[in-house]
């Protein structure tokens, strides 16, 4: 009997484990997204969709193009920032040793914030706004900007009609992840999305 009864808890107690440490897990940087997300106007669900899909909260991984840290950042944006906020000693660091300043958590989700501000700045005021800066975010803005193009006079295109347009499936994919995880995040906040 107490062979069964720990046959069952031991498992039980090590699925509870798992849940608890996978919500620490992807949870730990909530208040450091909603700080970042909010000075550079952007949703923190978004954001926080985003960084899961990117790295799911790892903020030592490197991609294979060179992206460092929670939210994949090119060592070319790092330097634009940099740059553009006057900051030289970071920008210094930026040029000699990029993956030092980009693994730092809190300097990656800033400047990964910045840039979805900055390529979100074009579509922000277009209905379904976040699939063009999610896919600006991945595959550049330049390929977002044509892939939003409409005829003269005729509506904006949808959410469903721009991500019908992305020729790069596997842009076409992170833009589709991100949205449907971004929609599930409003709809258990019980907010529309």
């Amino acid at each position: 009997m107490k062979r069964a009864i720990l046959l069952i808890l031991i498992p039980l107690l090590a699925a509870f484990g798992v849940y608890f440490f996978n919500q620490y897990w992807i949870h730990r940087y909530d208040s450091l997204v909603a700080t970042q997300a909010t000075i550079y106007r952007l949703d923190p669900d978004l954001v926080w969709s985003i960084i899961y899909e990117e790295t799911y909260f790892s903020p030592w991984k490197v991609g294979k193009d060179g992206e460092i840290g929670l939210m994949q950042v090119t060592p070319v944006v790092g330097r634009d920032w940099a740059a553009e906020t006057g900051m030289r000693e970071l920008e210094r660091q930026m040029a000699t040793n990029p993956q030092a300043a980009l693994s730092n958590p809190e300097r990656n989700v800033q400047i990964g914030c910045w840039y979805l501000e900055k390529v979100y700045a074009p579509f922000r005021d277009l209905p379904d706004s976040e699939a063009r800066m999610i896919a600006a975010y991945n595959a550049g803005p330049s390929r977002a900007t044509e892939w939003n193009k409409t005829a003269e006079g005729a509506p904006p295109l949808s959410s469903d009609e721009f991500i019908k347009r992305i020729d790069i499936p596997s842009t076409r994919a992170y833009v589709t992840s991100i949205l449907a995880r971004y929609r599930k995040l409003k709809q258990i906040r019980g907010q529309s999305k």
